[in-house]
């Protein structure tokens, strides 16, 4: 064993006993497997039980992770923590004529080929008939990916803390078909598309389903095309974020299907000078300078954030703004109170859903509305 093995060592020793001292003998029997760089985390993943820790060293892995076991935390040391895609293998003629045919995959790294083929960093994967429960992804950065940085379906009560997901091609963190999930203190910066990504589904038209109050709190959410997208989603909790740098900062979205998106409530967030420029797409128009859009949602409440020098030229760029959906969806009853607004353009708050019946704006500091009186 090298010095720098003994120094991780002793370093994931002092982890594992800290969390181990006191721990009753059903804790204590659950097993922490550790990973050092050069050793196979899917490996480590799939000999975990319900319970264990699969606990990652600092350093560089480059493969994609499937995790379909309840109950395992995969964890790394922090940042230094870093998964990446597996290098491409040099075409046939460029390999050593003398090399050795590839040995067949193990039983983990086949596992994983799903994840990998969809270019995905970390998968957690569920069933519709069956989903994974108490996954918990934490400590680590996951980058580089042509998808999504980590990407979960079909899960209840998933956990990912203090996750970096740096420049991946679609999503840095997203999360389908599933309930109770938790998103704390994560970074996603630079992604191709959301930050973080929260859908019922993106492959088929349904009516949102009930997220069972999935929370998202205090990620910093930066340089992506969107900070935050929840589509067709009810019942969660987005407070405490800090969303800068991006075309648009939070997307809640619905449409005309049945039940609609919201019964939810963004809270307490910082939303400044997402005055990126993203080109129209086939689903979007352009962005840019956008704070919060509500489009085809019902019932939500926008509350005591602080939304601040959101400008561009985009239909959809302001500080606040309702917006009827691309399919001609209304937005209705949402509540947007007692937030702080100042230097957003073209205005303040934004109403282009005049044909919404129920939306209320009381108690905003701005100073500017279009239409005006918003204020």
């Amino acid at each position: 064993m090298t010095k720098w093995h003994i120094a991780h060592v002793a370093c994931i020793a002092a982890v594992i006993g800290a969390g181990l001292g006191a721990a009753p003998q059903a804790v204590a029997d659950q097993r922490t497997h550790v990973v050092f760089p050069g050793e196979s985390i899917q490996r480590a993943v799939d000999a975990a039980a319900p319970g264990d820790t699969v606990l990652v060293a600092s350093g560089t892995y480059r493969e994609s992770v499937r995790v379909s076991t309840p109950g395992i935390t995969l964890r790394g040391m922090g940042r230094g923590t870093v998964v990446e895609p597996a290098a491409k293998p040099a075409p046939a003629a460029e390999k050593p004529a003398q090399a050795a045919e590839k040995p067949a995959p193990a039983p983990g790294e086949k596992a994983a080929d799903g994840c990998a083929d969809s270019g995905n960093g970390i998968c957690v994967i569920g069933t519709k008939d069956r989903k994974v429960e108490d996954v918990t992804v934490a400590a680590l950065t996951v980058t580089g990916f042509a998808g999504s940085g980590v990407y979960a379906l079909d899960t209840d009560r998933l956990t990912v803390r203090h996750v970096t997901a740096v420049k991946n091609g679609v999503w840095g963190i997203a999360q389908e078909r599933s309930v109770r999930g938790v998103f704390r203190k994560n970074t996603a910066r630079d992604n191709g598309d959301a930050g973080l990504f929260l859908a019922n589904t993106i492959k088929a038209e349904q009516g949102a389903i009930d997220s069972g109050g999935t929370v998202v709190a205090h990620n910093r959410l930066e340089g992506n095309r969107i900070g935050l997208t929840v589509r067709r989603l009810r019942n969660l909790t987005v407070a405490d974020n800090h969303l800068t740098g991006n075309c648009a900062g939070v997307f809640v979205v619905g449409d005309e299907n049945m039940p609609r998106a919201g019964a939810l409530t963004v809270r307490d967030n910082l939303i400044d000078r997402n005055n990126k420029s993203c080109p129209k797409t086939a689903r979007l128009d352009a962005l840019q300078g956008t704070g919060i859009v509500l489009t085809g949602a019902e019932d939500t409440l926008v509350t005591r954030n602080r939304i601040m020098e959101n400008a561009g030229t985009s239909p959809l760029s302001g500080g606040i703004v309702v917006w009827k959906s691309f399919v001609g969806t209304t937005s209705e009853r949402n509540r947007i109170t007692d937030n702080v607004l100042e230097n957003n353009s073209p205005a303040d708050i934004v109403n282009t859903d005049t044909a919404g019946k129920g939306n209320t704006f009381t108690g905003n500091t701005c100073a500017a509305s279009k239409p005006a009186g918003l204020c």
